[in-house]
């Protein structure tokens, strides 16, 4: 039996992360979605994304793309049996789950329990599927799970629903997921040279280094993952999460609720944010209500409006329905896309989208949606074209010991080609 986490409707209201990945591998809390369900599953999941997306991420997961992090628990947990996408020998079974829903210990167990052509929904929100055809897609899924008899789920759940979801929900996640990831588990020892409040409300992950600071978990957990780093004169308040291998730089000032991604580097203030992973903010500038996706780099100083002068609502630019929406909230940042870079000194408005490998710089603040791959500034944008927007990205990622895949390359390629009428429209035509 295999479990596929799938897209719904709602990946399109994700963009510009969802542009390139599935839902299932948008970061909110310590965990990306896919991770959590992982865990609680004790087995490797699949993914039924967009056609584009599909290569990256394949509908079967034999098991050897679960994250290090995973594997560890695994063997921490007395008496897990982890499966690599199988739990038993039917391979003919398949049970799809909804990736923008935030799994549970309760869910995954109802969820195992399903039969053969049997959905779990809650309020008409389908959260699993179980059936024996052998492959479902898209549409088929949905006229399928109409057929199937239907379990009610009657215990509460969450999911995201809109793109400013991931900021929003990422306290409430980052408890939930501490909870989860320390369960039974003892922490590295808190050296004593920190200065921490509520100190059993902190967890430190092996090979974590953590220099003189101050750690106050007084109004939430505060989690540092393994061989990532706190350097000397960090002030963080909870809920936060560090991920493996990330570092907060020299003198940051970090208010929750807020997760610094695996691999990211990040110095100033920042509060409130998600970085996905591989993305820095090195220096001293303000970040705030915001999500920055993979591989993005924020100039020294680069500074975040995250509420309007008159305390207005803030809208974002909706990409899909091409639309300004309102956000409900009062407080909204900086929402960057992957491989996105700005210049030294940036300023961003209040609710700014930047698409897909951007590159931003220069005075003034640039257009509230900078559509993918528009190279400039507030005195007008060129189109950064496909082949230098790829070079710019690997030479990143080769500093990480990593190189774009062909995979990678093709969804770059992809978005940069369906995002074209988008750059017309907001006068990016000139080639550079």
């Amino acid at each position: 039996m295999s479990f596929i986490l799938f897209d719904g409707p709602a990946r399109y209201r994700f963009l510009p992360f969802t542009h390139t990945r599935p839902m299932a591998d948008v970061r909110c809390g310590i965990l990306t979605m896919r991770e959590r369900w992982e865990l609680l599953l004790e087995a490797a999941t699949g993914t039924l994304t967009e056609s584009y997306l599909q290569g990256a991420f394949p509908l079967h997961n034999d098991g050897h793309t679960l994250t290090d992090h995973l594997k560890r628990l695994f063997e921490q947990k007395p008496g897990a049996a982890f499966s690599p996408g199988r739990q038993d020998t039917d391979e003919t079974v398949h049970t799809y789950i909804n990736s923008a829903v935030f799994a549970t210990a309760d869910m995954a167990e109802a969820i195992k329990k399903l039969q053969p052509e049997e959905a779990l929904i809650q309020d008409d929100v389908l959260i699993a599927f179980r059936t024996s055809q052998p492959q479902v897609q898209g549409q088929e899924l949905e006229t399928a799970q109409q057929m199937a008899k239907t379990i009610s789920y009657t215990s509460f759940f969450r999911k995201l629903e809109q793109v400013w979801d991931i900021f929003a929900a990422n306290d409430q996640s980052i408890r939930d997921d501490f909870a989860l990831l320390t369960a039974g588990r003892q922490s590295q020892e808190l050296p004593a040279h920190v200065t921490a409040l509520n100190p059993g409300q902190i967890f430190i992950e092996p090979g974590a280094k953590v220099y003189p600071c101050i750690l106050n978990a007084g109004s939430g957990p505060i989690y540092i993952g393994k061989d990532a780093e706190i350097m000397d004169g960090v002030i963080i308040r909870g809920s936060f999460a560090l991920g493996e291998h990330a570092v907060l730089k020299m003198g940051a000032k970090v208010y929750g609720a807020t997760t610094i991604g695996p691999g990211c580097k990040a110095g100033g203030e920042i509060s409130n944010a998600v970085f996905f992973a591989n993305s820095n903010k090195g220096h001293d500038g303000f970040l705030g209500n915001a999500v920055i996706g993979e591989w993005c780099n924020l100039g020294a100083d680069t500074n975040c409006s995250n509420l309007k002068n008159n305390y207005d609502e803030v809208k974002i630019w909706d990409e899909y329905e091409h639309r300004s929406v309102k956000t409900g909230l009062q407080f909204c940042g900086l929402l960057m896309g992957d491989h996105s870079k700005c210049g030294i000194n940036t300023m961003f408005n209040t609710g700014t989208v930047a698409g897909v490998s951007c590159n931003i710089y220069g005075g003034g603040f640039p257009e509230k949606f900078i559509p993918s791959f528009s190279w400039g500034g507030s005195e007008g944008m060129t189109t950064y074209t496909l082949d230098k927007a790829l070079d710019t990205a690997n030479r990143m990622m080769i500093r990480r010991n990593r190189q774009l895949s062909a995979d990678e390359k093709s969804i770059l390629q992809h978005v940069f080609e369906r995002t074209a009428k988008q750059r017309d429209l907001m006068n990016v035509t000139q080639r550079r």
